[in-house]
């Protein structure tokens, strides 16, 4: 096994009590990487990477005999992006979709390298989860519309009642 393809030792000796990522810095910049190196690097299960591999056309790692993939340093920066629109920001799928499609791969990726950052979803889109980009709702009667809006407006009411009656009694 080369020195690139060690692992840190156990958990115990990071910063902090926090566990050490995989050692990477052997290889070179350019150099691509499994998909267990990449799932380290963005501290992530391997499955999310695939999961994210079957929503995002935009990710395509090199892939092997057998089907092991390997990631370019453009699909890690790709991956690094998807990861902070989605973890960081708040974005749903459809809304980092809709963020690649109109901002273009090169800036995700320049957000992954923390060059750029995207405007966060509003507080509107997340709750009603309208963010993903175009309505669906274009063919809707106005009327249609208005009872739909007061209907998610009554749901978020018995949402904030639910929480409330959960809540601890105040001594």
């Amino acid at each position: 096994m080369s020195l690139a393809a060690r692992e840190v030792g156990p958990a115990l000796d990071g910063p902090a009590g926090e566990p050490r990522m995989r050692d990477t810095s052997e290889k070179s910049a350019g150099a691509f990487r499994t998909i267990k190196e990449a799932a380290d690097e963005l501290d992530v299960p391997q499955h999310v990477l695939r999961f994210w591999e079957t929503r995002f056309a935009q990710i395509r790692p090199v892939k092997r005999a057998g089907g092991r993939r390997y990631y370019r340093p453009d699909d890690v920066d790709l991956l690094k992006g998807i990861k902070r629109l989605l973890h960081g920001q708040g974005y749903t799928i459809k809304g980092a979709q809709r963020v690649l499609r109109e901002r273009g791969l090169r800036f995700v990726q320049s957000v992954g390298r923390g060059e750029a950052e995207a405007a966060a979803p509003t507080l509107q889109e997340t709750e009603s989860g309208l963010e993903g980009g175009p309505h669906q709702d274009e063919g809707l009667a106005a009327h249609d519309r208005a009872a739909l809006e007061e209907a998610l407006r009554d749901l978020l009411e018995c949402r904030a009642a639910i929480t409330r009656l959960r809540l601890p009694p105040e001594s």
